[in-house]
């Protein structure tokens, strides 16, 4: 159970019946009735689990992607990977604790992981700016695809961030043309590239480490060219408006998969990834393995025509007369 933190509110009826079979079980009398008793409620609980996320709004979805328990990059490594080794700095400024990358092994696969990590203590989070990378950390991203590629490794990149880091800083050091170069450079990469968000997907922040032959996400993350809060900044003046900015931003997993903007999304343990890592784990182990399986059968040519082929297809536009519309005078 969460802690009291860490507990959203649309899930306090969950937590509520939680702490009653936790007291009926510490009351135990040992009779059949008081076993029962707890059979019924937790087949409540499970029921009631279901009911709340399925009926998750926009907004609600948003929440729990950053629900503070919820599994990061560096538990799916513990969880999902083996003989992690960490790979470090960007041959040009330092080494950005926001992004993670290295060589790992997923069962007979040799890959290498890249991830974005917001950090669980205080300490961390603001060792890694909540997740929110400079340009170091996308060079350092880059730097590691490449050298994949040099061996023939498939690369595979877990995202979760808010967005780039926006301070003075990492605008001087080229911001905004390192996440390009990483686009272009990740759209023609000769080696497979599986992405999948994992927790947030915003903005410029994800597409830099998003470009790739298979996009997937998890249920209850988002994926926006913008955060709701953001969004309603512009829009409504006031951040008071991120659950109207969420619910017309239309980012979450059943949106996207109908728009084409991921492939593939990726189930959840009921109640979210932060109820069960082990479970969440398991789940998108199998999803990699099944997409490697199936990218490394591919020659690179086609691999890379038809990665091309997925991201020019993205998006939706009306094609007219040139000439534009007449006028009432012909």
């Amino acid at each position: 159970m969460a802690s009291a933190n860490y507990q959203l509110d649309f899930e306090r009826p969950l937590y509520q019946l939680e702490e009653k079979i936790a007291e009926m079980k510490a009351n135990d009398d040992g009779t059949q009735a008081a076993r029962e008793d707890r059979r019924r409620l937790r087949r409540e609980l499970t029921d009631l689990r279901k009911k709340i996320y399925s009926e998750l709004t926009p907004w609600q979805t948003v929440r729990v992607a950053r629900h503070q328990e919820r599994p990061m990059t560096t538990d799916y490594i513990n969880l999902a990977f083996d003989e992690f080794v960490e790979l470090h700095g960007d041959r040009f400024f330092g080494d950005d604790r926001a992004m993670r990358a290295g060589f790992a092994k997923l069962d007979r696969f040799k890959v290498m992981l890249i991830g974005h990590q917001k950090g669980k203590t205080l300490e961390e989070r603001q060792q890694c700016f909540f997740g929110c990378a400079h340009p170091e950390g996308y060079r350092k991203a880059l730097k590691q695809m490449k050298l994949a590629a040099k061996y023939g490794l498939p690369v595979i990149c877990l995202i979760d961030t808010p967005g780039a880091y926006p301070g003075v800083g990492a605008e001087e050091r080229g911001q905004a043309q390192v996440i390009a170069e990483n686009l272009f450079e990740m759209s023609r990469l000769p080696t497979p590239i599986i992405c999948v968000i994992i927790g947030e997907g915003g903005s410029g922040g994800a597409l830099g480490i998003g470009v790739g032959d298979r996009v997937g996400i998890l249920e209850y993350s988002y994926y926006s060219v913008i955060s709701p809060e953001g969004c309603a900044g512009i829009l409504w003046k006031s951040g008071e408006y991120a659950e109207n900015a969420a619910e017309a931003l239309k980012l979450t997993s059943k949106y996207l998969l109908n728009l084409g903007a991921v492939d593939d999304v990726i189930e959840e343990p009921v109640g979210g990834a932060h109820r069960d890592h082990y479970q969440m784990a398991s789940r998108l182990k199998l999803y990699l393995l099944k997409t490697l399986q199936q990218l490394t059968e591919q020659p690179i040519d086609e691999l890379l025509a038809t990665r091309y082929e997925k991201f020019r297809r993205l998006g939706v536009f009306l094609e007219g007369d040139q000439k534009g519309p007449e006028t009432a005078d012909g």
